[in-house]
């Protein structure tokens, strides 16, 4: 695909942060980003290495979940956290339209893994004695695979659109990384059209699979009044942490691209919000709330403690 495109790097403006609050940032997100890969990848590790666990198919989505989460943390924040050390931030035309893939192919991904959960707690609540039947492993297998194709789908769309853009003089990005709708504030181009199809097709998907996810949690819960005490009170934790999660990931998708941004410092904190603290927060949402989870993970460290005694 021929580049249009002059510019060579593009130049990041950060967060505007004195010298002295970027290396207390600098502390504080390098805290946040290596719990937050510490927190998901236990999650995964405990749930691959649990036969009661990985034998669930909730627990099954739950895994791979957590490495989108790490996934997608990891493509923004090392490069932020790095930025904060130095005066000038640069990154390569290539590393940003290698960021800007990334991101979307994990983000559009772990949208379809929310919604395939989503499911998966419908068939388990309201059709119980067709559970096992129905979420097999050859269904779960297909249902991932559509998460992935889906998600390089929604990237490789933006991407192609953004790369037949030209760039061809200013190359100063008023963000901490790159994005869209930053990105077409540069083109030498009328990118009206195009900011329509980065509504199109990051925004409106984001609305529509928000609204369908909480009109299928609200008939969930409302088919639970059929439903004993004890079975309503565990479908209730199940499923507050599933919409506290879809909430944490949907509201900033929305916020940032249903719309053309009206404030770039505000968008930098919705960034900051999606790419660090939804992807912090969802392991710790899932741990708290769940028994099985916390369990297994007692039963692992247990195994590495045994372990490294015997050795």
């Amino acid at each position: 695909m021929q580049n249009k495109s002059f510019v060579t790097e593009f130049v990041l403006l950060g967060l505007p942060l004195t010298s002295s609050v970027q290396k207390l940032v600098f502390v504080l997100f390098s805290f946040v980003y290596i719990a937050t890969i510490s927190g998901n990848m236990l999650i995964s590790v405990t749930i691959l290495y649990s036969p009661t666990l990985l034998g669930s198919p909730m627990y099954f989505f739950l895994a791979f979940l957590s490495l989108l989460d790490a996934s997608i943390s990891s493509v923004m924040t090392p490069k932020m956290i790095m930025d904060l050390l130095h005066e000038r931030k640069t990154i390569s035309f290539e590393g940003c339209m290698t960021q800007l893939f990334l991101l979307h192919f994990f983000g559009g991904t772990e949208m379809i893994v929310l919604a395939v959960m989503a499911y998966d707690r419908y068939v388990a609540i309201c059709q119980p004695l067709h559970y096992s039947s129905i979420m097999n492993w050859r269904l779960c297998g297909s249902l991932m695979g559509v998460a992935w194709t889906g998600g390089f789908l929604h990237s490789i769309i933006q991407i192609i659109f953004t790369l037949q853009l030209p760039f061809c003089g200013p190359n100063v990005i008023d963000h901490f990384m790159c994005d869209l709708f930053p990105l077409l504030e540069l083109a030498c181009t009328d990118t009206h059209i195009f900011g329509l199809l980065v509504v199109a097709n990051s925004g409106l998907i984001s609305i529509i699979v928000f609204f369908l996810l909480l009109v299928s949690y609200c008939y969930i819960l409302f088919s639970l009044r059929t439903h004993s005490s004890e079975g309503r009170r565990k479908a209730l934790s199940t499923c507050g942490s599933h919409i506290a999660v879809v909430v944490l990931f949907f509201v900033p998708c929305i916020f940032t691209y249903a719309s053309p941004p009206a404030s770039f410092s505000f968008d930098k904190m919705v960034a900051i919000f999606y790419t660090m603290l939804t992807t912090l927060l969802n392991p710790i949402i899932y741990t708290l709330r769940n028994k099985e989870v916390k369990s297994a993970m007692r039963k692992l460290w247990k195994r590495l403690v045994l372990v490294s005694y015997e050795k």
